[in-house]
């Protein structure tokens, strides 16, 4: 949700440099070269000049757990600009965006010894941290992976009886407040407006194509908050929490059958920004179809309407990578986290894009991940790909409702004017 650095984004992405054609052409306001630019020009003093090493959130975990500053070849990789082929930053990138005093020390401050996740670090937990936690000291600690990254590990090796285990044919979708979409190709894929290729983020001689929505969950949770009628079915549920709201919501479109209630409602969900694959941060939500109605109906309609919109934005995802070259074409998606709690938005999906979806019973993926990560680097399983085949989660599966289809065509190519739309008012309004 971090998008303080737009500016410095622009000045970065303004260079043309070719280390962009790893984050698709365009860097993202939420990766890290700008936010550091962004430190730089406003905090010089406080943080800029005084800082001694920066780290991501799980990288600095590790640290803290075992004091070695051995960083993750998928953090790095997927948020910072390392290049995972020469294992080596882009002396002549930092220089020209204003961050070239960041190779002092042999690149200290951002990481120069750099381990792929699933590797043990240094001698383990030290003596003191496992003191305070109750553990024994040199007990092994994983290089980390990023949460959504860790989640994909899980995600991708779910299965299901019937469903193709040809991890290059699935996506996986980690969704919470806002939602990642994962893929692994063998094949080096650069798909415009997508994060990646990443060699070897997840797995060994793997790429992984990243993208995602900025606002999924949080745009669902504003669009409810913000509408007249939402006071009065809290009232009805004698609740504040949304989701029994939401779950409300769910039962009168599915005893309705009212998937076709939206013909005439169409919405744009780029609430906070288009990550994928518009890369576009100025991208702004749009609806249209409203009216002076502020019923409960007018509420179901808006909240379909986004939930499918928040399909559309996952199949315009998938077909940028198919026209890009990705295969095989994605069969399957998979889904974890909050939003893959909600039965309309995995539905959805499916009848969106023409995919079966698998929700694995192991809800909690992320850690799931993790602790595949554990077992390869405390010897549990030999490698990550080992512990990852022994402890993948089975699914049930959500098969597409065919009869929508022909529908959601038909918004799809709403969607797309919508767009087009917003961006033909931007020019004009230049």
């Amino acid at each position: 949700m971090d998008h303080r650095a737009v500016s410095e984004a622009d000045q970065i992405n303004a260079t043309k440099h070719s280390v962009l054609d790893t984050v698709g052409g365009k860097i993202s306001p939420e990766m890290e070269t700008p936010k550091l630019l962004w430190l730089k020009k406003n905090l010089p003093d406080t943080c800029w000049r005084r800082a001694g090493l920066f780290f991501d959130l799980p990288d600095f975990l590790t640290w803290k757990l075992t004091g070695d500053e051995t960083q993750s070849l998928c953090s790095l990789v997927c948020k910072w600009t390392y290049d995972a082929y020469d294992r080596r930053w882009n002396e002549d990138y930092f220089e020209k965006i204003g961050l070239g005093d960041l190779k002092q020390n042999g690149w200290r401050a951002i990481g120069n010894t750099v381990k792929n996740p699933g590797q043990p670090i240094g001698h383990g937990v030290s003596t003191e941290v496992a003191r305070a936690l109750g553990l024994n000291p040199g007990t092994p600690v994983s290089v980390s992976m990023i949460d959504a990254h860790a989640g994909a590990l899980a995600l991708l090796a779910t299965s299901a009886p019937g469903i193709p285990e040809d991890i290059d044919s699935k996506l996986g979708l980690i969704c919470g407040t806002s939602t990642c979409h994962m893929a692994l190709s063998a094949k080096k894929v650069q798909v415009p407006g997508v994060w990646g290729p990443y060699y070897e983020v997840i797995l060994p001689n793997t790429h992984l194509l990243e993208s995602g929505q900025s606002a999924t969950g949080k745009l669902l949770d504003h669009i409810i908050n913000n509408h007249p009628a939402t006071q009065s079915i809290m009232k009805k549920l004698n609740t504040e929490e949304l989701a029994p709201v939401i779950q409300y919501l769910n039962h009168v479109i599915d005893t309705q059958h009212s998937t076709e209630l939206t013909a005439d409602f169409h919405v744009w969900p780029d609430f906070h920004g288009n990550r994928s694959p518009l890369a576009d941060a100025d991208m702004k939500g749009m609806i249209c179809g409203l009216t002076l109605d502020s019923s409960e109906t007018s509420l179901v309609t808006l909240y379909l309407a986004t939930i499918q919109a928040l399909a559309y934005g996952t199949r315009h995802i998938m077909d940028a990578m198919h026209a890009a070259g990705k295969t095989p074409a994605i069969s399957t998606l998979l889904v974890s986290g909050g939003l893959a709690k909600n039965p309309l938005y995995v539905q959805t999906h499916a009848d969106v894009t023409g995919c079966n979806v698998l929700c694995p019973q192991e809800t909690e993926c992320m850690l799931l991940g993790c602790a595949m990560l554990a077992a390869g680097a405390g010897g549990v399983y030999p490698s990550v790909e080992e512990s990852m085949r022994a402890m993948s989660s089975q699914a049930t599966v959500v098969r597409p409702v065919i009869e929508t289809a022909r529908f959601h065509d038909k918004k799809y190519k709403v969607f797309f004017k919508l767009m087009e739309t917003q961006l033909e008012c931007r020019k004009l309004m230049q």
